[in-house]
């Protein structure tokens, strides 16, 4: 499962539906700056770490080696869900998954802060410095709290550079190394150890017993490192690509590859938006769409469906096909748009421009169709559904080049309808 956009595009709904018909659902990338929102009977869980598969008592959620983690962050969101009668002695991590630890976060917010005016509009959570350490070699895994020799060398070593940019750059007080370690031991170890496991083996054991396994993406395709808006991005690979290097599969394995989109497109934070809508209509699909971060609250920025961009995630995914969400808060609307083409520089474009001046120039060709002014909250088939609605879900496949093979109509669990 991969959003298609800058997400956000109600992904962890599909995967809850999805993960009934899998014996494991595994999270390959990204941190608690992805929040995954599910329905159930009316109750509603805001997940950041824990794979959405976590509600199914037959599902073993997996977070992968390429994601990483804040301790704290993850036992909370267990204990959350343990106190509302969720299972949680089944959710597994990977022992090579990095972990977030509190000077992350600091150096986060320090380096937003002082790009002042020309931030990225990170989420402060420590995502960006966590990889980065990895990258330099100066990551702390999982499995490294388990040997209290190795975890407190590591960390003083991962301190010893973090502490000079604190107090040389920043003019801010060192963190104490040997701290920060008891904190961690004494807090988290006893707890998370029970949950780590070798994932690879996991996974592959699955695999060969001729199970289901459920790749699920945090972000989308647009915030990929290596294929977003660079550098409005995140600091991993959100495209299906990183579902092979974030859990270790090989190609091979993977039979599908479902994109999600939304019937509009929204982003948190700075970066380019061809689409982007500034009046009235916008407005309402905020409002209607509740279009507020589930961690941060931030609100997002709204648009119309962009079918460039879909395009350009389906070759860079390698999409089966495409889950449209929140197809119902465009009910009200008496027409609604799709961007099919920019105009750039006075010339007609169908597909991505792979320079970033050329984006932030690009001027939105849309396709403007008839609303349907019926509330499809309660649509099960796709029988059912007013014309004017089976139409733009037409044009969006055609456009996309792959078939639509589910549809959502309402935030719950049973809110949706299958294409055959």
């Amino acid at each position: 499962m991969v959003g298609t956009q800058w997400g956000d595009e109600g992904k962890g709904k599909f995967t809850d539906l999805l993960a009934g018909d899998a014996s494991m659902v595994v999270r390959y990338q990204g941190g608690h700056n992805a929040g995954h929102t599910l329905v159930v009977d009316g109750e509603s869980f805001a997940l950041q770490l824990v794979p959405s598969g976590v509600l199914y008592p037959h599902v073993t959620p997996l977070i992968g080696n390429g994601v990483v983690v804040d301790p704290f962050v993850f036992l909370a969101e267990m204990t959350m869900l343990s106190e509302r009668g969720v299972d949680t002695t089944r959710v597994k991590v990977s022992g090579n998954a990095h972990l977030i630890l509190p000077y992350h976060q600091q150096l986060d917010a320090l380096h937003e802060r002082h790009l002042g005016a020309a931030r990225l509009g990170t989420t402060k959570r420590g995502i960006g410095p966590a990889y980065a350490d990895k990258s330099m070699r100066l990551g702390i895994r999982v499995q490294d709290m388990l040997d209290e020799k190795i975890f407190r060398e590591k960390l003083r070593s991962a301190l010893g550079h973090a502490n000079k940019v604190l107090t040389k750059v920043f003019n801010r007080l060192p963190i104490d190394p040997d701290g920060l370690a008891d904190r961690v031991l004494e807090e988290c170890l006893p707890r998370i150890q029970l949950c780590i496991v070798d994932s690879v083996d996991e996974i592959h054991n699955a695999l060969e017993r001729g199970e289901q396994v459920l790749f699920e993406g945090a972000q989308a395709t647009f915030l990929d490192l290596d294929h977003g808006t660079y550098p409005f991005v995140t600091s991993s690979n959100p495209t299906a690509g990183g579902a092979c290097t974030g859990a270790g599969i090989g190609p091979r394995h993977v039979d599908r590859v479902i994109g999600i989109a939304k019937a509009y497109v929204t982003r948190v934070g700075a970066g380019p938006f061809p689409t982007e809508l500034f009046d009235e209509v916008g407005d309402h699909l905020v409002d209607v769409g509740r279009e507020y971060g589930t961690n941060t609250g931030r609100r997002r920025r709204p648009g119309w469906l962009d079918t460039v961009m879909l395009r350009h995630a389906v070759r860079l995914n390698s999409l089966t096909d495409v889950a449209i969400t929140k197809l119902d808060i465009l009910d009200q609307l008496d027409t609604v748009k799709l961007c099919t083409a920019y105009r750039i520089d006075g010339e007609e474009v169908r597909t991505l421009p792979y320079h970033q001046s050329l984006i932030h120039r690009a001027e939105p060709l849309y396709t403007e169709l008839p609303g349907w002014k019926k509330d499809l909250s309660t649509v099960r088939s796709v029988e059912d559904l007013p014309a004017n609605a089976r139409t733009f879900l037409d044009v969006v496949a055609e456009q996309a080049g792959v078939p639509i093979s589910l549809v959502s109509t309402g935030p719950g669990r049973k809110q949706y309808l299958e294409f055959s």
